[in-house]
């Protein structure tokens, strides 16, 4: 098992970005980026390739919607080069709110926009010519709006690093699940409960498998959570930071009857208060929608307490198909937690 780390950071991003050095130092694996509606992902990504030497950089994600397959692919041979091969290009739909308020581009086919992207990105790293009759439409016409007509199939101008990067792809939903498994060399999903995620995900993940794309190896996944090692109930009492997070997307992410997140806990289980939570949430009580969340699964998403229950949600990921633990230490000094977690993973 591969430790990995989300870029935290509370407005300075290049701070956060150099206390990944002590971090790889310790041990982590790899370093992932999220973009959002906040500072780009592929700016803080190379700026990490200058400041690490072995961790493995990822973003995530970029949404496959506000830059072209084109753009994609030179962003991840771009970042494969500075990085000296360390590039990991996670991908994702984001949500509409994202993608029409912020970006203003249409929502719509998400699945064969993914499909599509994957399928450019993989060619155009081996330098083959662009082309595409699908979602997109490479050489552009003037059926679909070109202006000239003067396009052209064309190739990637540099020679990459290598003419494979790893694609993760961040998905929830069923259908989604199952694509990510047949085409992608990763899977990252989120607010994950090792021991409830084969009920929610495990026929997709199936599924997918069943007709995973030639040449591929076998699909990496990526959760975890907090990690806070200690005695006592102070440190239990660490678990409450996540609240936040965990009423954010189950409640505030996209609108009724259109959250993923909120989907996923009610196939968890968590019916009744999912709608609670979201009910609050929306009408500006998040106190009270973070109150909520369930503390049975904010401790089983995360590794919050003694060594040995830290070790034990360690074999429940590991058990459920983790390949790569994502920790968020919330300590005085997480190169040592990271050091300690991974003695215990390895």
């Amino acid at each position: 098992m591969r430790l990995a780390t989300l870029l935290m950071y509370d407005g300075n991003p290049r701070k956060a970005a150099d206390d990944v050095v002590a971090l790889e130092r310790a041990g982590l694996d790899s370093v992932w980026v999220a973009e959002a509606y906040g500072f780009d992902a592929p700016t803080l990504m190379g700026y990490l390739a200058a400041k690490t030497e072995t961790v493995r950089i990822g973003s995530g994600i970029l949404n496959i919607y506000s830059r072209t397959p084109g753009a994609l692919l030179q962003t991840a041979a771009g970042l494969d080069n500075v990085s000296q091969g360390r590039a990991i290009l996670g991908l994702g739909v984001s949500g509409p709110q994202v993608i029409e308020g912020f970006h203003g581009v249409p929502y719509r086919r998400p699945m064969a926009r993914t499909a599509e992207v994957v399928e450019l990105i993989r060619r155009g790293l081996k330098r083959e010519p662009l082309t595409a009759d699908g979602e997109f439409h490479l050489p552009l016409d003037k059926e679909h709006g070109a202006v000239t007509g003067l396009g052209k199939p064309i190739k990637l101008l540099t020679k990459p690093e290598r003419d494979t990067i790893p694609i993760w792809i961040a998905a929830l939903g069923p259908k989604n699940v199952e694509q990510t498994a047949e085409i992608a060399d990763g899977w990252i999903p989120h607010l994950f409960h090792p021991e409830k995620a084969h009920v929610v995900w495990g026929d997709a993940l199936a599924a997918g498998a069943a007709k995973r794309l030639d040449g591929l190896g076998p699909l990496q996944v990526m959760a975890g959570g907090m990690v806070a090692i200690g005695e006592g109930p102070e440190t239990k009492a660490l678990l409450d930071f996540a609240r936040p997070v965990f009423a954010l997307y189950v409640g505030g992410m996209g609108a009724k009857g259109r959250n993923f997140y909120n989907d996923v806990a009610r196939a968890y289980g968590y019916e009744k208060v999912a709608e609670e939570i979201q009910d609050l949430y929306l009408s500006g009580k998040k106190r009270q929608a973070e109150a909520l969340v369930p503390t049975e699964w904010l401790e089983a998403a995360n590794l919050v307490g003694p060594a040995s229950y830290v070790q034990e949600r360690i074999a429940a990921f590991r058990e459920a198909g983790v390949t790569d633990l994502n920790i968020t230490p919330v300590t005085d000094d997480p190169a040592a937690t990271v050091a300690q977690v991974k003695e215990w993973v390895s």
